[in-house]
């Protein structure tokens, strides 16, 4: 989703910033998007000049973070334009990705009846994510002379024991070949690990961070590639929570959770406690180098955790964001409601994509022996370009623990939530499949054509644990049936 950002709001993000830095306690006239902002955000290490042009290209040159010193992003800005909404945006395109020595293909896949709908193995054992691979956030983009993809998912290595995750970029021409990296990303044409774990011992990201949305902002007064790129993320921290231990539960609960084989049935799972996670923000003006933009909680994290007896006590994961229009930002997230004893998905609304207000659970546990009888997990909204209404794939959570993927839909993205059908629109594969043991986090991507074709890319998990990115296809319009991919029909 791409989403127009006037210059002029632009630098209302960055006053918001520099109010913090040089504790200036006054109510800002404009925001982000319009909204006057009750919080003011801070921005981590850094420093904003006092002229306001000099603001805009502090913050277009430091979502860069290119550690290279001779990275120069040339902007123009307009100061006199004003917010747009997104109904006719002019189209901005991220940089076109360079080859890289660095750019591997993924792993030799299994047998194709094996590998059916598998398009993203993990990587080379050397990698940066050759132990563990998911969470992936699919964009396409589109110009008059190319079509471009690119997924951010979280990965992990098998290098060193116990290391923490990193989210990473790989980039396509056609959705389904995909190329990557084996280490960090080195120029704005790379690939590879694009963003580390949190440094600072007080942050709430110190232990795992896995991608939840990316949404392009940008400006019709600005040049194209000048876009910013805002990554709503589930950030884990040491810190541990206490749940009433409920016998009913056939499987363990986990926050994050682990497929990898290690981690697999190890024995030190701490009953009674999980990790807290809580949603971070970063921006970035390439869409691999990034800037943690620190909000309203002590940790850094956009907000908190529910009090005692709400339902998001626990944690708060998977944000998705979804922009509804000027001033109205939705975002969706998971939790573990300890009252009902299932998973659930909430909403907050934002009218800057940085302050947030939660309003409630919006889906919880489904029918007795369903797919999703102990809750939802992992939501991914998309606006229907077609009707208007909102379309919802998630994670169903069954009564021993197997995940599958349904589906809900609303006229309005807000409240009014029903679950499309009762069964799961992608389960699991046969027994001898690369992701027989549960699919989930998923990711709906709307094709263009006459035809209402959606594609849905999936983690997967398979025999010990062994994870992958798998992708499916809608049956034409009928979006209550999917088919995993198995090549090109033509």
């Amino acid at each position: 989703m791409e989403v127009t950002l006037s210059s002029a709001a632009s630098a209302s993000a960055l006053k918001n910033a520099n109010v913090f830095a040089t504790s200036i306690t006054q109510k800002l006239n404009t925001s982000i998007l319009t909204w006057p902002s009750s919080t003011n955000p801070k921005v981590l290490h850094l420093y904003f000049p006092k002229n306001p042009v000099q603001r805009i290209n502090t913050l277009l040159s430091l979502t860069r973070c290119s550690p290279k010193p001779d990275t120069n992003t040339n902007n123009e800005t307009d100061q006199t334009s004003t917010p747009e909404s997104n109904s006719n945006p002019e189209p901005q395109y991220p940089p076109k990705p360079i080859s890289s020595n660095d750019s591997l293909p993924s792993n030799s896949l299994p047998s194709q009846s094996l590998s059916r709908g598998l398009v993203f193995d993990l990587g080379p054992s050397n990698s940066w994510d050759g132990k563990e691979i998911g969470s992936p956030v699919v964009k396409r983009f589109l110009s008059d002379e190319e079509e471009r993809w690119y997924m951010w998912y979280h990965g992990n290595s098998s290098q060193n024991s116990g290391s923490a995750d990193s989210i990473g970029l790989a980039v396509s021409s056609n959705g389904i070949h995909w190329e990557r990296g084996v280490g960090p990303v080195s120029s704005s044409g790379d690939v590879g690990s694009v963003m580390k774990c949190g440094q600072d011992w007080w942050a709430f990201d110190t232990m795992s961070i896995r991608p939840g949305e990316v949404v392009v902002m940008s400006s019709s007064k600005v040049r194209a590639s000048s876009a910013v790129y805002w990554l709503y993320y589930s950030g884990f921290s040491s810190e541990k929570v206490d749940y009433t231990d409920d016998d009913s539960l056939e499987f363990s609960l986990e926050n994050p959770e682990r497929f990898c084989l290690d981690n697999v049935n190890n024995g030190n799972v701490d009953k009674g406690k999980i990790f807290k996670s809580l949603p971070g923000l970063a921006m970035s003006q390439d869409g691999r180098h990034w800037a943690r933009i620190e909000g309203e909680h002590h940790s850094g994290a956009l907000f908190d955790a529910g009090s005692e007896r709400e339902w998001d006590s626990l944690f708060i994961a998977g944000p998705r964001v979804v922009f509804h229009g000027n001033s109205d930002l939705r975002m969706y997230y998971h939790s573990f409601d300890v009252e009902s004893g299932q998973f659930g998905i909430g909403i907050a609304r934002s009218r800057d994509g940085i302050n947030w207000m939660k309003l409630g659970k919006i889906i919880g546990g489904g029918k007795i022996s369903s797919f999703d009888e102990f809750g939802a997990i992992n939501a991914c909204v998309v606006r229907n370009k077609k009707d208007g209404r909102y379309l919802m794939a998630y994670e169903g959570v069954a009564a021993g623990g197997k995940r599958s993927i349904g589906l809900a839909v609303s006229p309005d993205g807000l409240r009014d939530w029903r679950r499309f059908q009762d069964e799961a629109v992608l389960e699991s594969s046969v027994k001898d499949g690369w992701d027989n043991k549960g699919v989930g986090s998923p990711c709906l991507v709307q094709m263009d054509g006459e035809v209402d074709e959606w594609r849905l890319y999936y983690r997967g998990v398979g025999n010990e644990g062994r994870t992958g990115i798998g992708m499916a296809i809608s049956q034409g319009n009928d979006v209550s049936s999917f088919r995993r991919w198995t090549g090109f029909h033509l």
